[in-house]
């Protein structure tokens, strides 16, 4: 497919956004989860029409586990943030994506069965009912929403995500196991997890997500919840063999913090060596920080070069000074990296 029509976007420093030597979309994979998964596929979206994110299916809080464990169905509370990042960006786009993220709230004293959960989940798991397949009903999901690009789940089976942690108590450190992607995302603020791993251990790989990323120019992987959203790619064992197999140059995108709820008390490098110890053949070519996390701008770019990568650092944080990252400038930290490598 060619590059997009119509207007380029202006960059911050006035430039506008076009494919790397002026040719056309790359095929661009991203994967992750939440948060951290939107703002890769807003920043993406402006570079490339041939764009697939694939999506971590080991949620069990919210609206979505309560689906999951109701209705038996994958928890659909991140692929449909996924499919609102991609939402056309026009009054239709605008209005379905602002249909899917909406939230039902009891009245005051009332506790509703529609309480907090989001229109679009409901949404995906009718399609995922009418149609009886996970990557037909997202497809569905996403023409209505005009999305650019697909869409697709990790597996297609519902996952578990379990962590071993090191706690401190009064009687010294403690080996404790926590299972489920809610309680392992808040079990850095009172403990170290020192190993991730998902059940069932052999669970497939969406057909689909591994044909992506075998045919794909460029993998994505980050930003997101390091234990809960960006390891998970690399601990399913079909798609850390597509990961590491795909011809397609890989590059890591770093958090905009280090501590979060997951990753209390880790540095940038920390984070790199969590990558290493999980998936110790995985290869990179780029990891993109922004110089604001990155404690010791050496000894980051050396552990990076032992994952086979060269460093970009960029300013992708939104201007406000939270961390998030701005769309425009995390695309432009892309278009650098592309046209780089």
């Amino acid at each position: 497919m060619g590059f997009l029509t119509g207007p380029l976007p202006i960059l911050p420093d006035g430039g506008s956004l076009r494919p790397p030597g002026g040719g056309t979309s790359p095929a661009v994979v991203a994967l992750g989860g939440g948060h951290g998964l939107s703002a890769t596929l807003s920043a993406l979206r402006l570079l490339t029409t041939d764009l697939t994110a694939v999506v971590t299916v080991a949620d069990n809080g919210g609206s979505s586990g309560r689906l999951r464990q109701e209705l038996d169905v994958l928890p659909p509370g991140d692929l449909r943030m996924a499919l609102a990042a991609l939402c056309d960006d026009t009054d239709w786009g605008r209005t379905w994506r602002d249909v899917m993220q909406h939230r039902f709230r009891s009245r005051p004293g009332a506790e509703g069965s529609l309480d907090n959960h989001a229109l679009g989940n409901l949404l995906i798991v009718t399609l995922w009912e009418l149609l009886g397949d996970p990557v037909a009903g997202l497809q569905w999901a996403g023409a209505l929403l005009g999305a650019r690009g697909q869409v697709l789940p990790m597996s297609t089976l519902p996952l578990t995500i379990e962590g071993d942690v090191l706690r401190q108590t009064e009687t010294g450190l403690r080996h404790e196991t926590v299972t489920g992607q809610a309680e392992l995302a808040v079990a850095g603020t009172q403990s170290s997890v020192v190993n991730v791993r998902l059940l069932p251990p052999d669970a497939p790989a969406c057909s689909e997500a591994v044909s992506a990323i075998g045919r794909a120019d460029w993998v994505i992987l980050g930003p997101g919840s390091w234990y809960t959203s960006v390891l998970p790619h690399l601990l399913l064992p079909e798609m850390r063999e597509a990961l590491g197999s795909t011809g397609a140059r890989r590059c890591l995108t770093m958090n905009l913090s280090n501590e979060t709820k997951e990753t209390a008390g880790m540095s940038a490098v920390d984070h790199l060596q969590v990558i290493r110890r999980h998936a110790p053949g995985f290869k990179v070519d780029a990891v993109l920080a922004d110089p604001s996390v990155v404690e010791d701008r050496n000894e980051f770019s050396a552990a990076a070069a032992e994952m086979g990568a060269r460093v970009v650092f960029g300013k992708v944080g939104a201007a406000a000074g939270s961390p998030i990252h701005d769309p425009l400038r995390l695309a432009a930290a892309y278009h650098d990296v592309f046209g780089e490598l």
